[in-house]
């Protein structure tokens, strides 16, 4: 339990466990586990019960705020790219998938009409959300960045940065997960500390549940059919044009042929603008090997340990591919050809926590080559890394404590 002045506040963890998304749903989970309070209470924009999924059940940060706002509770912002989450992206990925696309077609190209829509779902009048400013809990005991993201925070229309800046300057704790993130608001005067994602957690704290979920899930069924393995591989919905398909099939085709591994797609994401079963579905009729299946489960521990027996894991989610370096399981991430020039959280996260020997975001061009190498890579290697991260992680875990008990 906390101890001092803040061991008899409950914690509001913030962040989007509001939506299906593999990363979003863990880090309520991995943050929760080790804080160890039993008064934690689960905060997204949306009243959500994710729990179906592996998830939480879920209260509007508008709502709890009319109501807990006079309180004394800490404010846990849970992880996530939430420094570059605008309003209008953060409203649509709480529809159901028929209904984005509606509201996306009517309203994508008026900008003040796309801000009035979203205050009104969401009930915030905020450009960064996923973000809760101190004015909604005048009397928190502690506001709380951990491990947070924001690659583009750089990037962001001036108004908007400057919300996320004054948010930042107002919190009594500010960490983030890569050195990009880290760099672009010390540039801006704030300084920040460097924690890994909280996902890199979940083999450690969630190991002999992830591994009970291997018979249920079907994932030892997959074993069964790809003795000799398989490669785990996920994409959003915007590789989905057939000319991006056809050079995705060919990479896989190609790595398939040369490692005798099966093809498993799965989704990380759910969400819209997440993935889509229907492009896997194309995909796959497009292979040339016959070594493929698609997994169909969206609880977010079937999905990790998918990605956990898996002999590789390739694909665009960040949080693949840290759950697969949680279990010392080769990795690599492909970006979107209108991406490929770009830094990402996938390459930022990449380039600031791995060895230099496993490969970070590649082209979809590169898929194949960077594959095979990956799965050359020494696996005493990968499991020192995983040692390493989970060890980083909680270093900065206790010094988040220590500035919730002294704020």
């Amino acid at each position: 339990m906390m101890r001092d002045t803040g061991k008899h506040d409950a914690v509001v963890l913030f962040g989007a466990f509001d939506r299906h998304n593999l990363g979003d749903l863990l880090f309520s989970h991995v943050v929760a586990k080790l804080l160890a309070c039993e008064r934690v209470i689960f905060s997204g924009l949306a009243q959500r019960d994710l729990r179906v999924y592996g998830g939480h059940a879920v209260q509007a940060l508008a709502q709890l705020a009319a109501e807990r706002g006079k309180d004394r509770v800490h404010i846990v912002h849970a992880g996530g790219e939430i420094l570059t989450c605008g309003d209008w992206e953060a409203a649509v990925m709480l529809l159901p998938r028929d209904e984005a696309q509606k509201i996306i077609a009517r309203l994508d190209a008026h900008h003040d009409e796309r801000r009035s829509w979203a205050r009104a779902l969401t009930g915030l009048d905020a450009l960064a959300p996923y973000m809760a400013s101190r004015e909604m809990f005048p009397l928190a005991s502690s506001v709380i960045y951990q491990a947070v993201g924001g690659v583009d925070v750089e990037r962001l229309d001036p108004c908007m940065r400057a919300e996320v800046l004054s948010k930042l300057t107002q919190a009594d704790d500010v960490s983030v997960r890569d050195v990009n993130t880290q760099n672009g608001l010390a540039a801006a005067g704030i300084l920040a500390r460097l924690v890994p994602d909280p996902a890199v957690m979940v083999a450690e704290l969630f190991g002999a549940t992830i591994l009970a979920h291997k018979e249920p899930s079907g994932v030892a069924n997959l074993q069964r059919t790809f003795p000799d393995g398989y490669i785990a591989v996920q994409f959003s919905a915007d590789f989905g044009d057939d000319t991006t398909l056809g050079v995705l099939a060919r990479e896989l085709d190609r790595v398939s042929n040369e490692s005798g591994l099966g093809i498993v797609f799965f989704r990380a994401g759910a969400a819209p603008w997440h993935d889509d079963m229907a492009c896997y579905e194309r995909i796959a009729a497009r292979m040339k090997v016959s070594r493929t299946q698609l997994f169909r489960s969206l609880e977010i521990w079937d999905i990790c340990a998918l990605i956990a027996d898996a002999t590789a894991y390739a694909g665009s989610s960040l949080h693949g591919r840290i759950v697969a370096m949680a279990f010392g399981v080769p990795r690599v991430n492909f970006v979107h050809p209108a991406r490929a020039h770009d830094t990402t959280k996938q390459s930022a996260f990449a380039a600031t926590w791995e060895p230099a020997a496993v490969p970070g975001s590649v082209g979809i061009e590169a898929l194949s080559e960077a594959m095979l190498d990956a799965l050359a890579i020494d696996r005493v290697l990968l499991g020192r890394t995983a040692a390493y991260l989970a060890a980083r992680y909680r270093e900065g875990f206790a010094q988040m404590r220590a500035a919730m008990c002294c704020a």
